[in-house]
């Protein structure tokens, strides 16, 4: 795996993504308490006390080194002049590929469409500031 390309700029961006999950889903629980109360209920979330919600933390760092090495493949056919709207190209694309994923998370599981709205809201904030990372750090 080339360090320079893929692995520095992944943990960057997945650590980029960690930041702004957080501020954002804090931002938004704030704003909307019923999120906030839900995601306290056990029966629907792991409680943080759990050991396996380390994974969370885990997870932008994997998703920052797989979405580099897509970008190292793919970024000399994404338009745009400078780093911020290649990057935002990225982050859309993304973004658009977990669309899916949540509206199956609304229809199978038992959970609120304002705790959806925040996952989208989340989710496209985290993509776009990884791939403005990404195409800044491996243009």
């Amino acid at each position: 795996m080339n360090l320079k390309k893929i692995l520095v700029p992944g943990l960057v961006a997945g650590l980029a993504m960690l930041i702004v999950g957080m501020i954002v889903g804090m931002a938004l629980n704030a704003l909307l308490p019923s999120v906030a109360m839900e995601y306290e209920n056990t029966n629907l979330f792991r409680p943080w006390s759990d050991p396996i919600m380390n994974i969370y933390y885990a997870c932008p760092f994997i998703l920052g080194i797989v979405l580099a090495w897509i970008w190292d493949k793919i970024k000399s056919v994404i338009p745009g002049a400078g780093f911020l709207a290649r990057g935002t190209h990225l982050g859309l694309g993304y973004f658009a590929l977990t669309i899916s994923g949540i509206l199956i998370s609304y229809a199978s599981h038992p959970i609120s469409l304002a705790v959806i709205i925040t996952w989208y809201i989340s989710v496209l904030a985290q993509a776009l500031v990884a791939g403005i990372v990404l195409a800044k750090m491996n243009p």
